[in-house]
């Protein structure tokens, strides 16, 4: 059976239309920032399963509140001196007259989330002075439809399992025209890949060779342990991890639409990552409706909610494989088959 789902032509976040994305990087401190940057202020959503979340601003994301439409959304290494980037692009935006007029002021809403890369062995010693002001105001003058993957923005210092971490993105075009993407930085607990192997958990989602084409384990007696593996050197510490997470399309969400896909794309982490939402990672997946095409009615919201997690499982995927080794973490390239 022939799908009629496949990548868009970037097979990046930025093949929905109006969503324009931006890194930046410090290789010395070994750290970055993505700023996801709508070209319309638009509705969004927020799930956080993880038992040791990084965010910023997300209340106003709830369905209870009184609005939901954001700027922009910042994912950025530096655990919470890595919200500083957030309020970076507050301010920039803030002059470009981006925002909510309330009061004869504009106000800029940008939720964000971080990852903890403190540890990765770059050079934290900033003093009064993190980096993450600058990285902030860069990755949002960046912006653009094309962007870096692996070692890229907020994923340069990102960490997944035994291998190194990375910022990943995929797209879907469905035939009736709707646009589903992701972009996200794997700095997780669990492994992206499957022990003992070079083989990724979401091969049954890959399209094409967008992450080597492998398919599943070579031998055909393999099987995974139950036990949970730990990465080399590792210590079961509650702050040492986060995968996050941006997904997009180009239909109308509103409150309730927004937060169920949000759930749903959750999942991806789970078809791509063995453990997840553990009590040592922060997982956070904020999704953005840019409203190109009306929602249909619940049975389109559940078909967009598993488009969305595959997509994001993909992205997984691809952000690992574009990584290269640094620090203790060797790269995916570096595994024997």
């Amino acid at each position: 059976m022939t799908s009629t789902i496949g990548p868009g032509p970037r097979n990046l976040i930025t093949d929905v239309d109006g969503i324009l994305v931006g890194n930046a990087e410090d290789p010395l401190v070994r750290t970055g920032t993505t700023v996801v940057l709508p070209m319309m202020r638009c509705p969004a959503g927020v799930d956080v399963r993880g038992g040791a979340p990084g965010t910023l601003n997300i209340d106003a994301l709830h369905p209870a509140s009184l609005r939901h439409e954001v700027d922009a959304v910042v994912l950025s290494g530096g655990s919470m001196y890595g919200h500083g980037a957030a309020h970076a692009v507050v301010a920039e935006l803030g002059t470009q007259g981006r925002g909510i007029a309330f009061g004869g002021a504009v106000i800029p809403v940008v939720p964000g989330a971080i990852i903890f890369d403190l540890a990765n062995g770059g050079d934290k010693q900033w003093g009064a002075v993190p980096p993450y002001d600058r990285l902030g105001r860069a990755a949002l003058a960046a912006c653009g439809r094309d962007f870096a993957l692996g070692n890229a923005g907020a994923g340069l210092g990102a960490q997944s399992g035994p291998v190194k971490g990375g910022l990943g993105s995929a797209s879907a075009i469905t035939a009736e025209g709707w646009q589903v993407g992701a972009v996200v930085v794997v700095n997780s607990f669990g492994s992206a890949v499957m022990p003992g192997t070079n083989r990724f958990w979401a091969w049954p989602l890959e399209l094409g060779a967008e992450f080597g084409g492998l398919g599943p384990p070579a031998d055909p007696a393999w099987r995974a342990d139950p036990e949970m593996p730990l990465p080399p050197g590792s210590a079961l510490d509650p702050l040492a991890n986060t995968t996050v997470a941006v997904v997009a399309v180009n239909v109308a969400l509103d409150k309730g639409a927004a937060q169920r896909l949000a759930i749903m794309a959750q999942d991806g982490l789970a078809r791509a990552i063995r453990p997840i939402h553990t009590p040592f990672d922060g997982d956070t997946v904020f999704v953005l409706g840019t409203g190109a095409i009306p929602l249909a009615g619940p049975a389109m919201l559940a078909r967009l909610g598993h488009l969305a997690a595959d997509v994001l499982a993909r992205a997984v995927a691809r952000g690992v494989h574009a990584a290269a080794a640094l620090g203790d973490r060797p790269g995916w390239r570096d595994l024997l088959a």
